[in-house]
């Protein structure tokens, strides 16, 4: 493989002008990309010395501005000369491929070559420069030219950008690359906490796997861009080298998992679903050879399973499209995102594409979609679910009412009949209760889509605000560097001070820099704003998910109370909400249970309000929250269209409503009623027709388990 490589390197050489070394680079500022400037020397024994390497008439010339070494086992060096034409001598070289094992640097220095050496092998904090890419400073007149060596070696593929630059220009460049790795990540982890929490309250395995999913690609990246070196393990290079094979690896195989059960490849595509322990057999093999200290095949097994993974998912994705199966279009668009950014990537590196800011980012970027995408599929199965749901609803109210209609006719005959209809009359009696199961899961359900729709609303809003502040920031430090470089270039001209002070003086005014600071102070407390809301949010929703706990807890009632009214905050439209929350002991109690009665109350107080007001303002609940001796008070006020002393006596009843076919169960107050005896409560209404309506729930401070 080695020998293939040379010889095509060599092939390249004959088919350029240059014979048998490369002009030197021309610097003038401000970074310049060297790639094709380069000439490369094999070294497959590792036992070339400086000396023995300037004497050596073996370089073969590099014809593209990304060198890419591939996998090798061999130490490469790479000669190249400079002629400085810029302002400055001081100049600096990086080398943007944080994952080689050693680079050293050797440049002219009085005479003699002096030598840098960095190695991600050691710790971090031995750097000159705390940073992960690999980074060399050093001296050049003026006017004057000079020829430097690079020597590297690493147990990954080699793919070598090669910039020149002034230090100031290079540490630009690099705030960049962080600013936008700072987005990147960003987007991972909201996308991580969201779903997260989603999953918290579906209990759904598919976004467990997402989560598991989009963490460890995050991690991919971030390792293969050098910052799990830089921020995680700069202490430990070890963890940082087991990262680049490990992370990957568990990706796939998450990936795999992810899609097993988003897809529901064991009944849609039974065939291609016995395939898939395949490829993560392949990855955990990686991931042992890695750990053995075999690296380099670790690296080829981890190619090998990536191109078996992308094959069999892109297989089934098609397979399930063309089902119909919705979900799964969105996931064949996401999945096409996110290879076509990995295409693109490649393509740069064997010099196909250029190398520049766009093509620096497709695989980030590519993910960054993917990601995003994958939520609204993972939503969507949401939606399909519902309706689903409310299908199977329907068909159960259907069937409740003609089990009444049975039980009604039984009833006439059951005087003469009693022993003869017994058994038919039980097993009407079960289907009964059957349907109330069914009844109550659809009530779950609904209010899962009342969580979906919250979140939905709640949620986008503080994003949508982050967001929107983005690309107004991204301008404005765009003038700040441009005002930096402007700045630079009149203070290095030749101009009177009192010139130079003119230029500044105009520029100043001409780009409103006075004004510059204010905005972006605006700009990043709006993205301050925006992140708290979405933070005050998801406490909410993680307080709220407790729905199927089973086991008794203390809490904070005011706080359950608090994360329904962010679940229904999308619903209440121009309701005013008054709060009198008092200083309550902490409730013995099933946390997730009572807060899915505050829900069901404050959802028909919502409803009512909306009855009575429609649209116009004035609407208004009033929560009200008290501790008397060893019990705690909640009250529940609104001013709606009220409830008559005959409705109320059938309140609490089960299949009981006064809604419309279609907006309610008839089950949400019953629940209700008997959550609250289960923790030995008590629940009164108050109410007149127009005048509103008033729930009074009690409480005890400590639970006591009543044994009939």
């Amino acid at each position: 493989m080695k020998r293939l490589f040379f010889l095509f390197l060599c092939l390249q050489a004959l088919l350029t002008v240059k014979a048998t070394a490369q002009s030197p680079v021309v610097f003038s500022g401000p970074n310049v990309i060297i790639g094709k400037s380069v000439s490369i020397l094999e070294d497959s024994k590792e036992s070339l010395d400086l000396q023995t390497v300037s004497k050596s008439g073996n370089f073969v010339p590099s014809a593209i501005e990304t060198p890419n070494l591939q996998l090798s086992k061999s130490a490469f060096w790479l000669k190249f000369s400079i002629r400085n034409e810029s302002s400055s001598d001081h100049l600096m070289l990086a080398l943007e491929y944080p994952t080689l094992t050693t680079c050293d640097f050797y440049y002219p220095e009085d005479g003699h070559y002096a030598v840098q050496k960095l190695s991600d092998t050691s710790n971090f904090s031995k750097r000159k420069y705390q940073h992960q890419d690999f980074l060399f400073d050093f001296k050049l007149p003026k006017d004057s030219t000079a020829t430097y060596y690079l020597r590297v070696k690493s147990s990954e593929e080699m793919v070598l950008p090669l910039i020149v630059g002034t230090p100031a220009h290079v540490a630009e460049s690099l705030l960049k690359a962080n600013i936008l790795w700072g987005i990147f990540m960003g987007l991972i982890i909201v996308m991580v906490a969201y779903n997260f929490f989603i999953y918290l309250f579906t209990r759904d395995r598919s976004y467990i796997f997402y989560v598991l999913y989009v963490t460890f690609i995050g991690l991919t990246q971030t390792t293969l861009s050098g910052y799990t070196y830089r921020f995680l393990f700069p202490g430990a290079p070890a963890l940082f080298h087991k990262g680049i094979i490990i992370f990957p690896a568990l990706a796939g195989i998450t990936a795999m998992l992810f899609v097993k059960t988003f897809l529901d490849t064991w009944h849609r595509t039974p065939k291609l679903n016995r395939l898939f322990p395949i490829p993560m057999f392949l990855y955990s093999v990686a991931i042992v050879l890695r750990l053995a200290g075999v690296d380099q095949l670790s690296y080829r097994m981890i190619d090998i399973s990536a191109l078996a993974t992308t094959v069999l998912i892109y297989a089934v994705a098609v397979k399930i499209s063309i089902q119909g199966y919705r979900p799964a279009r969105y996931f064949l668009i996401a999945w096409t995102i996110f290879f076509a950014g990995i295409i693109m990537f490649t393509l740069r590196n064997l010099g196909v594409l250029p190398y520049n800011a766009f093509t620096n980012y497709t695989m980030e970027s590519g993910i960054a979609f993917e990601v995003t995408l994958l939520s609204i599929a993972l939503a969507d199965s949401i939606n399909v679910l519902k309706k689903e749901k409310e299908l199977s609803q329907a068909e159960a109210l259907r069937a409740a009412q003609e089990n009444e209609r049975i039980i009604r006719e039984q009833n006439v005959l059951l005087e003469v009949r009693v022993k003869e209809r017994t058994s038919e009359l039980n097993t009407a009696l079960e289907d009964l209760k059957q349907a109330q199961t069914q009844l109550i899961e659809s009530e779950k359900m609904a209010s899962l889509g009342q969580l979906t729709a919250g979140i939905a609303h709640e949620i986008n809003n503080p994003i949508n605000f982050v967001t929107s502040n983005v690309s107004p920031l991204r301008r404005d430090i765009k003038m700040i560097f441009d005002a930096m470089n402007f700045i630079e270039g009149v203070a290095l001209s030749d101009t009177s001070t009192s010139d130079k002070k003119a230029q500044l003086e105009e520029y100043k005014e001409d780009q409103e820099l006075d004004y510059l600071q204010t905005e972006i102070t605006h700009l990043l407390n709006g993205i301050y704003n925006g992140a708290s809301r979405t933070a005050e949010i998801v406490k909410g929703l993680r307080i709220f998910s407790r729905l199927d706990e089973d086991d008794l807890k203390r809490a904070n009632l005011n706080e359950g109370i608090e994360s329904s009214m962010i679940i229904l905050n999308n619903q209440l439209g121009k309701i005013n909400v008054v709060r009198h929350y008092g200083e309550i002991p902490l409730v013995e109690c099933y946390p997730g249970k009572l807060n899915q009665v505050f829900l069901n109350i404050l959802s028909n107080g919502i409803y009512a309000v909306h009855k009575q007001f429609g649209e116009q303002s004035g609407g208004e609940i009033t929560i009200t929250t008290s501790a008397e001796n060893d019990n705690v008070q909640i009250s529940m006020k609104d001013n709606g269209i009220g409830i008559d002393e005959e409705t109320i006596k059938k309140i609490f009843d089960p299949f009981f409503t006064t809604k419309d076919v279609g907006e309610g169960t008839g089950l949400g107050m019953s629940i209700a009623y008997n959550t609250i005896k289960k923790h030995n409560g008590s629940i009164r209404v108050k109410s007149l027709p127009g005048s509103g309506a008033e729930f009074i729930i009690t409480l005890p401070v400590h639970h006591e388990v009543k044994i009939n």
